[in-house]
């Protein structure tokens, strides 16, 4: 019964969400799209010309921002183990960002030089028991930190999305000795009930 309710209530914030709605309107594939616009506004992530891999990319509305974005001369790999459908500009990859097989698909496509920004909105499957899914978004956090290490060029950036709770001051003290400087964001369309924060990370040392 309490989860039928929260299903119910879930549909019915999401068929009333501005954000979705504004979504469908503007031709992005999520609402997730504008989190990314308030934070490349703020802190300019992208820019014309960037190579930018999108972690956990599925449907699409992060990696249709960073193509429009990097575009003419720029590149988006977006990774996911969920189908996507085709986007222009976009290259995508099915697999685990984690899989070896996945890493070596990234890398042959990125060719010789590492990229300049990685994104990750990755959460994982909620059960709205913050005991079980804080060690997993920190987990996931842990896997995208290891792939930045091996696909990130020095002087790059990663935006990653985290939960406040448990791990969390560590993870960032962790992110504060690879990167120069570090900011944590809490875009307007988050749901207030959430508690995903968004880090960047810029100017990464190897």
């Amino acid at each position: 019964m309490a989860k039928s309710s929260s299903s119910h209530r879930w549909l019915r914030e999401h068929e009333t969400d501005p954000y979705v709605k504004l979504a469908k309107r503007s031709g992005f594939r999520s609402r997730s799209a504008f989190k990314l616009l308030e934070i490349n506004t703020r802190d300019r992530l992208l820019r014309t010309g960037m190579k930018v891999i999108d972690l956990g990319a599925a449907p699409g509305g992060w990696s249709q921002v960073a193509a429009e974005a990097v575009t003419p001369r720029g590149q988006v790999i977006a990774v996911d183990l969920l189908p996507m459908g085709p986007i222009p500009g976009v290259t995508v990859v099915e697999g685990d960002f984690s899989a070896a097989h996945t890493v070596q698909r990234v890398m042959e496509i990125i060719g010789c030089s590492k990229v300049d920004l990685i994104l990750s909105d990755l959460a994982p499957n909620l059960s709205g028991i913050r005991s079980i899914d804080q060690p997993r978004i920190m987990a996931l956090g842990d896997g995208v930190y290891r792939f930045a290490e091996q696909a990130l060029k020095h002087g790059g950036d990663l935006l990653i999305k985290l939960f406040h709770g448990d791990g969390f001051e560590a993870f960032v003290q962790c992110m504060g000795k690879s990167f120069k400087n570090l900011y944590v964001r809490k875009p307007g369309a988050s749901r207030d009930r959430s508690n995903e924060v968004y880090v960047v990370g810029r100017s990464f040392r190897h």
